[in-house]
């Protein structure tokens, strides 16, 4: 049979010994367990970061693996703990949204509340449950123990309020919701979401660019030239060929961008 795998994605950052902690407790539960870093590097308490980058990496793992999620920036307060099964993933995370671009695309066949305490490696730390609490749980699954075991059944859970395109006018109006390590402008914009402006060329506006036509890729733009094009994640990016559009255009998170014909 293959190898259990465990897939994490904090914000520890690597300076410290947190995220290297929680691979130790993890290992001393379930040893088998192959062990993968998505990233530990989304920013400190960033819920919808960690959302985005979970929601752009899942799929791409194999079936049954488990998903250890820990961007929390209500660690010990009353804040719930979850565990889930969707699309046959498991995912553990703390129930802040973190999880909700994944339960968009699919709705999870069971969800839990981490309130079997038993399974928590006591004493359960105030500000470190990732060690304590999520660690453990997602080595359990790792390992072979079901969902359902590790708490009660839960019908609802916090769901990120996500902004969503506009129409209006024969013009598409998104946002930019992140941006990567290069400073490309990464949207909320889809193909299905652009459909409708028309099948002819279209216009992309960000900050004080037009950006026309849509490219396939950065290559496609000359070397510095700030360009449009759809990402591997299927979002509509802005980007500068060999630069960052972030720094170039003075663009961030929240940013108004538009697609109108033309």
């Amino acid at each position: 049979m293959p190898r259990p795998v465990i897939a994490m994605l904090t914000d520890f950052g690597t300076k410290d010994h947190y995220a290297g902690t929680m691979k130790g407790v993890a290992l001393g539960i379930c040893p088998d367990a192959t062990l993968v870093d998505i990233t530990h590097e989304i920013p400190p308490y960033d819920v919808l970061e960690g959302a985005l980058q979970l929601s752009a990496s899942y799929r791409y793992f194999p079936p049954d693996t488990v998903f250890l999620v820990v961007v929390d920036p209500g660690v010990g307060t009353v804040r719930g703990a979850l565990a889930a099964e969707c699309q046959g993933y498991r995912f553990v995370a703390p129930d802040n949204g973190v999880l909700s671009l994944v339960f968009r695309e699919s709705p999870p066949q069971r969800v839990v509340h981490l309130d079997a305490g038993r399974f928590a490696s006591p004493p359960v730390s105030r500000t470190f449950e990732g060690r304590d609490r999520f660690g453990p749980a997602a080595a359990l699954l790792a390992s072979g123990v079901a969902v359902d075991a590790l708490g009660s059944p839960r019908s609802t859970w916090h769901q990120l309020e996500l902004p969503r395109p506009s129409t209006d006018a024969g013009r598409v109006t998104g946002q930019v919701l992140q941006v990567d390590r290069f400073g490309n402008l990464i949207t909320n914009l889809t193909r299905q979401t652009i459909t409708g402006v028309g099948a002819g060329a279209l216009t992309v506006a960000v900050g004080s660019e037009q950006l026309r036509p849509i490219v396939a890729t950065y290559g496609e733009a000359p070397s510095g030239a700030v360009c449009a094009l759809f990402g591997s994640s299927g979002y509509l990016e802005v980007a500068v060929n060999g630069g960052s559009a972030a720094e170039r255009l003075h663009v961030t998170r929240g940013a108004t961008v538009t697609v109108s014909p033309g």
